[in-house]
């Protein structure tokens, strides 16, 4: 079997290593990869968001199965273009990616099918939404409506900020089309957990739970980021919680989009706070996390490649994931600077060594490979996931790997599960 995974970051060089673990892919290609999933897959010089080429591509070399890693070619529409000329692939419609191109769709969608949310408004014009901050209360919640790369949330319990957080997207366009529309939403108290499902767009397969940490320094300060670690399982979540989580927002949500027309194949990812109501909607996403993956995909026992080829083919109803009983604890490395203006093309330092620990596996983000070296290539540049009995020992295991690692400018926050390692609930 041919596979193409689209992508060139973290997320994708975490799938493209389970998929090289299954015997039956004889070639397994990667648009644009980076320089560790090249040592797993043949990269091909084609950006993820280039539609036109990457469906070129997937004719010509006989694909069987493309799996699209990140959000934007999926609201581009690559999978109508790809099941348009009869080709196999792992990922939502357009129609389907709006759940995560366009939060006010999404939440609108809550609203409609009761699925449990915070309350927020949606704007186009300044003087309109910066009237609606009365009806909101501190902290107060400022979104860009589509895709801003995780990096077009404002949270403040500063009002003239909060202004200038829409005055940044509504009026000096920070995010480009992705801020022409923002959301105001209500502010949610409790703990935030990363919920994921496989889906063939009927039967809802329920992924292994994560906690991303956001925030780019320790402490969860600093501006937010695309991911600065996470872990999984998450122990403090009861099986109850994840009862509601899996009925009340997982399978809700594609019934919901069912009911509307939209079919939804792929990975649903559902941003939550668990509130003293209960779970309730972030955001959704309509792809894997980045951490996320890089923490859950190492816990999988399951053959990744079968279980996509199942949720293609609409056979996921009988299907039981098994998991392994080991935690894992991921540490994004980043260059300096991360998430504002960063230099790149720095050697790194110590792949290897890290690689070589038993129970380490150490994911490329923004990595590229020049003259023979590996250099930094990006704002996150390595994921690297510890495994262990516990989380503390996992957690233990992917710092002691962040310390054989470097390159000028590297910084990671110190406290990635430092609080569960110390007590689980």
């Amino acid at each position: 079997m041919r596979v193409l995974v689209v992508g060139g970051g973290g997320r994708e060089h975490a799938i493209v290593w389970r998929l090289a673990q299954n015997p039956t892919i004889d070639r397994l290609y990667a648009a644009p990869g980076n320089a560790g999933i090249a040592r797993e897959a043949t990269c091909v010089d084609i950006a993820a968001d280039d539609v036109k080429e990457l469906v070129a591509f997937a004719e010509r070399e006989g694909i069987d199965l493309t799996v699209v890693g990140p959000e934007a070619p999926l609201v581009a529409g690559l999978a109508d273009e790809l099941e348009a000329r009869g080709l196999r692939v792992f990922g939502p419609t357009a129609a389907a990616a709006r759940i995560e191109g366009s939060k006010a769709w999404a939440k609108e969608l809550c609203e409609r099918h009761g699925i449990p949310a915070g309350r927020s408004l949606a704007f186009d014009d300044l003087d309109e939404a910066v009237a609606a901050l009365e009806g909101f209360e501190p902290p107060y919640v400022v979104k860009a409506d589509g895709l801003a790369a995780g990096k077009g949330v404002t949270v403040t319990e500063d009002r003239a900020e909060a202004v200038r957080a829409l005055r940044r997207s509504l009026v000096e366009r920070a995010f480009g089309e992705a801020g022409a529309r923002v959301l105001l939403e209500e502010h949610l108290e409790g703990r935030e957990v990363s919920a994921f499902a496989i889906t063939d767009g009927r039967d809802v397969l329920p992924l292994a739970l994560a906690q991303d940490f956001k925030r780019a320094l320790d402490g969860d300060r600093g501006p937010n980021t695309g991911g600065m670690g996470a872990y999984s399982p998450v122990p403090w979540v009861d099986a109850e919680t994840e009862r509601r989580i899996r009925d009340e927002i997982l399978v809700r949500a594609i019934r919901a989009m069912e009911a509307e027309g939209v079919r939804y194949r792929g990975i649903l990812y559902a941003g939550l706070m668990l509130t003293a109501q209960g779970p309730k909607v972030l955001e959704f996403n309509c792809r894997m996390g980045d951490p996320e993956a890089q923490a859950i995909l190492p816990r999988l026992r399951s053959d990744l490649g079968e279980l996509i080829l199942a949720a293609c083919e609409g056979n996921l109803g009988n299907y039981v994931l098994h998991w392994a009983l080991e935690a894992c604890v991921t540490v994004v490395l980043a260059s300096g600077g991360y998430p504002g203006e960063h230099r790149t093309g720095f050697e790194i330092q110590g792949l290897e060594e890290a690689g070589a620990m038993e129970g380490v596996v150490v994911f490329h983000a923004g990595t590229a490979e020049r003259d023979g070296r590996v250099v930094t290539a990006g704002g996150r540049v390595l994921a690297v996931s510890g495994l262990g009995a516990t989380l503390a020992e996992a957690r233990a295991r992917a710092y002691e790997a962040c310390a054989r690692i470097s390159f000028e400018g590297m910084h990671h926050r110190s406290d990635i599960a430092a609080e569960v390692a110390e007590d689980p609930t």
